[in-house]
Formats: structure tokens, C-alpha cells, sequence
């Protein structure tokens, strides 16, 4: 991401403390993922300590400091996940994709995450591909959720 990039989105919401988490919001959306170089910018144009903008940026899960695919697919791991079959799964999207959870596919088209909860309980097991929710996913069903995903791109 360009630097003048990062200043246009800066500039749309003022360069003030209050601007950081949208700032922050619209890198991420924009390009999967924040930079160092990136906070570094952030913190100098808000002229926040590079710590403040680092604390932010890491507390929040919604914001990554690692580059992730184009596409975040999350298997929700919550109690009633959990006793529905998420981790059966999550072992099938881990071989379909040939990652890890918490890893991106070397094409950088996927990033699978494994997450506590999405708040769909009644839906149990929920896996989210993008910003799509699909309930009562069964193993054979979530390799489909891939073979579905690759053909449509």
C-alpha cells in the first residue's frame, strides 16, 4: 500500500486521535492487513506514540498485523459450535485449504481463523466465509464451502 494511499484515508477522516480506529478499520479492509511502515505513518500524521497506535492495532481481532488472504474464512469454536462437530470441520477446511488454522494459503487467497464465538448459537456449527454466514455446516459441507468459493472467484 502506497503511502499516499494511507495519507487519502487519513485526510478522509482528520489527522486527530479520535480518526485512529477508523483509520486503522479502512487500512485493514483495504489490504487484509496493517504494516509496521503503516502504523509508523499512522502514528507520525495523528502524532500519536507508535505504542499507542501498535496497542490498538493489536488489541483489536478485527485488525491484523500479519498479511491475510483476500478471503477470511472463520470457523466458530463457541460451546455450542463446539458440541456440534466445528473441530471435525476445522480439520476438514485445514485439509482442503492445506493450512493450519490461524494460517493463509501461499496464494494469499485464504486465511482460516478459528474463532469463540460469532453469537449464532441457534445456528450451530457456523463457519463465515468473507462476511456470508453458513449455518449447521457438516464436514462434507464445508469442503463444498471451498470448492464453492474457488469457483466463484
Amino acid at each position: 500500500m502506497s503511502s499516499v494511499h494511507v495519507n487519502r484515508i487519513i485526510d478522509r477522516h482528520g489527522a486527530e486521535r479520535a480518526s485512529l480506529i477508523p483509520v486503522l478499520q479502512d487500512i485493514q479492509d483495504d489490504y487484509n492487513w496493517i504494516s509496521e511502515p503503516h502504523l509508523r505513518q499512522v502514528a507520525d500524521r495523528l502524532g500519536l506514540p507508535l505504542s499507542e497506535v501498535y496497542g490498538v492495532a493489536s488489541f483489536y481481532r478485527a485488525l491484523s498485523l500479519e498479511p491475510r488472504g483476500k478471503t477470511l474464512i472463520r470457523v466458530c469454536k463457541g460451546t455450542a459450535c463446539h458440541v456440534r462437530g466445528a473441530q471435525l470441520i476445522q480439520e476438514e477446511l485445514e485439509r482442503q485449504l492445506g493450512i493450519q488454522a490461524g494460517g493463509t494459503t501461499e496464494d494469499m487467497a485464504y486465511t482460516l481463523e478459528v474463532v469463540n464465538c460469532v453469537g449464532a448459537c441457534g445456528m450451530a456449527p457456523v463457519v463465515i466465509v468473507g462476511d456470508k454466514y453458513f449455518p449447521g455446516v457438516k464436514p462434507h459441507r464445508a469442503k463444498k464451502l471451498v470448492q464453492t468459493e474457488r469457483d466463484e472467484e
